[in-house]
C-alpha cells in the first residue's frame, strides 16, 4: 500500500536532494541497525518523509555520515541520524509487521509467515515501547480487513482507517503540534489508500478482489478519473493546510515539494499509461 510520498527529482534542487537522499540512507542504516541486513527490505519514502517532517518541524540535531553503500561503491555517500530516524525506523518495522501478519492470514502466503516470524522479536520490542502506535496499527488494520470483507464502499470510512493508523504514527511525542501532525497523517492515510486504490482498480476487477472504487467507478465510468483526482485532491489540501499550520522552515523546500507535487509522480504516471493504451487501441 505505501511508497506514494516521494519527492519530484525534476523540481528538486540538488542540494535538496542530497539532503533527501541522506535521510533515506539514513533510515536504511537504522533499520539494519535494529533488524540487521533483513531489516533494509523494508526501506520505504513514506518512512524518510516522515523523517524529513518530525526533524523539520523540531529542528533536530542531525549526526552526518560518509559511508560506502554496497549497492552504490562508485563513490561515498552521506547519511543523516536523529531521533526521527529512529522513530521512523521503528514504526516502519511495526507497520511491515502487521502487513505480513495480515497477508498470511488472508492468504495463506507462506512467505509472509516466514516474514512475519523473522521480525517478530523485534515487533514485540518496539510494541512494548510504542503500546499507543502499536495498538492503532492492530486497531485500524482490524478494522479495515472487516470493512474490505464486509464490502464497504464508503470511501471516507474505509480509507479512514488508513488514515487513522498513519495519524497515531505521525503524532510521536504529545505537545503543542500533535493535533496538526495528527491532522497531516490522517489525511495522508487516506490519500495513500484512495490512490493505492486507483492504480490497483482494473487488477481487481480482473481478479474478483475487493477495491473501495468499485461502486464510484460503476456510477462514473466516464468521469471515473476525474472523481478520482478530486478526492485525493482534498486529501492532499487538507495534508498542506495541517503542514502549513506549523512552523517548520528546516527542510521546508523538500516537505512542499513531495506535499505538493511528489505525491502525484504515481497519478501522472498511470494517466500516461492510460492514455498511452487508449492511443493504440485506436
Amino acid at each position: 500500500m505505501f511508497g506514494y510520498v516521494n519527492v519530484n527529482k525534476e523540481s528538486l534542487s540538488s542540494e535538496n536532494t542530497e539532503i533527501y537522499q541522506s535521510f533515506y540512507c539514513g533510515l536504511c542504516a537504522k533499520l539494519k541497525e535494529i533488524s540487521g541486513a533483513k531489516g533494509q527490505m523494508l526501506l520505504n519514502y513514506d518512512m524518510t518523509f516522515l523523517i524529513i517532517l518530525l526533524s523539520g518541524l523540531y529542528e533536530l540535531e542531525d549526526e552526518e555520515k560518509e559511508f560506502i553503500c554496497k549497492l552504490h561503491p562508485a563513490k561515498k555517500r552521506k547519511m543523516r541520524i536523529n531521533r526521527a530516524t529512529e522513530y521512523a525506523a521503528q514504526m516502519n518495522v511495526l507497520l511491515s509487521y502487521r502487513n505480513f501478519a495480515d497477508d498470511w492470514q488472508d492468504e495463506g502466503q507462506m512467505r509472509k509467515r516466514a516474514l512475519m516470524k523473522v521480525f517478530e522479536k523485534e515487533y514485540k520490542k518496539i510494541a512494548i515501547m510504542y503500546p499507543r502506535q502499536a495498538a492503532a496499527i492492530d486497531r485500524c488494520i482490524k478494522n479495515l480487513k472487516v470493512a474490505e470483507e464486509s464490502g464497504e464502499y464508503n470511501v471516507d470510512i474505509v480509507a479512514g482507517y488508513t488514515g487513522e493508523m498513519l495519524s497515531e504514527i505521525f503524532a510521536w511525542e504529545d505537545g503543542m503540534w500533535s493535533d496538526n501532525l495528527r491532522s497531516l497523517g490522517f489525511y495522508l492515510g487516506k490519500f495513500i489508500y484512495i490512490m493505492d486504490a486507483y492504480e490497483d482498480i482494473g487488477k481487481d476487477i480482473r481478479n474478483g478482489s475487493y477495491n473501495v472504487l468499485f461502486e464510484t467507478r460503476r456510477k462514473n465510468r466516464r468521469d471515473f478519473d476525474t472523481i478520482s483526482k478530486l478526492m485525493l485532491v482534498s486529501m492532499m489540501t487538507e495534508c498542506a493546510k495541517a503542514f502549513e499550520r506549523m512552523p517548520v522552515v528546516l527542510y521546508g523546500d523538500i516537505i512542499r515539494n513531495i506535499l505538493y507535487s511528489g505525491v502525484w509522480n504515481k497519478f501522472e504516471y498511470l494517466q500516461l499509461k492510460k492514455a498511452k493504451k487508449e492511443k493504440e487501441r485506436k
